[in-house]
């Protein structure tokens, strides 16, 4: 059972103030304004998945908001999201879920389903770990929005270190209900030049919308691993995918020598 001690028990914002404002009412402006901006109508279909980027939000955040601004314009419901991505600060085996009670940004806390990740924990492929949780963004910047458009959802948060792409399609396999949202968090190319990203970040878009998982490698998608898993499982299920948005750091904000990729797509079923 999870029993951590009471000071161990929130895990706190580790990027607020960096890739977010640290203000509440900043950050709540912040993201009202991104999903405002975001224009974007709903067509027929349950929302199932989001691919997210996960960068600072003056790079990725006009990106990320397309896929959080469908979910209001779906008026969509969930009570659970589970939100996977990759381990940036530190090597783990297989995925990492943690062993607090919430997650809190400045907006507040998140409650974490902990029956729920107890049961993923006892997965070969998954441990309780809080450490690469403590420091990690990939997670961390999608819970705003979350916040802000899902509202009391409770989450199940998920890193993914050396698993593979079936082991993260079995847990996605038993995270899958009518109950619960995916969320996966993933950049797509790292410091390329412009034209030479949007070619790659084209092909890999392609083959995010193609579901070809086996298309899909580490210098495409810096999630390549909960990307790939997710699109064996939408394949699985027979679900269709819809491109949101494909843009870089260099349309946003900063040079175009070394940018990074991002992407938002929403998978339906129906």
């Amino acid at each position: 059972m999870l029993e951590p001690h009471q000071d161990k028990a929130i895990r706190r914002a580790a990027v607020a103030g960096l890739f977010y404002p640290a203000d509440p009412g900043e950050l709540k402006s912040a993201v009202e304004e991104l999903l405002a901006n975001s224009k974007i109508k709903h067509r027929p279909g349950r929302i199932r998945a989001l691919i997210v980027p996960h960068a600072g939000y003056v790079y990725s955040g006009p990106v990320a908001a397309k896929a959080f601004a469908l979910l209001r314009a779906a008026h969509y419901y969930a009570g659970r999201a589970a939100i996977i991505g990759p381990a940036h600060k530190i090597w783990i085996r297989g995925i990492a879920v943690p062993s607090v009670r919430a997650f809190a940004t400045p907006l507040g806390k998140i409650p974490l389903d902990t029956t729920v990740i107890e049961e993923i924990a006892a997965l070969p492929s998954a441990a309780i770990d809080d450490k690469p949780h403590a420091n990690e963004h990939a997670l961390e910047v999608e819970l705003p929005f979350l916040q802000t458009v899902l509202g009391s959802a409770r989450i199940v948060p998920l890193l993914v270190g050396s698993a593979t792409p079936t082991e993260v399609a079995e847990v996605l396999s038993r995270l899958w209900d009518d109950d619960t949202l995916i969320v996966v968090s993933s950049d797509l190319s790292h410091f390329l030049r412009y034209e030479d990203a949007q070619r790659r970040d084209s092909a890999t878009a392609d083959a995010i919308e193609r579901l070809d998982e086996t298309a899909i490698d580490f210098e495409d998608a810096c999630g390549a691993i909960p990307v790939r898993g997710l699109l064996i499982e939408a394949k699985r299920r027979g679900l269709s995918i819809e491109r949101l948005d494909l843009r870089n750091s260099g349309d946003m904000a900063g040079d175009r020598d070394r940018v990074v990729g991002y992407g938002a797509w929403a998978i339906r079923a129906g």
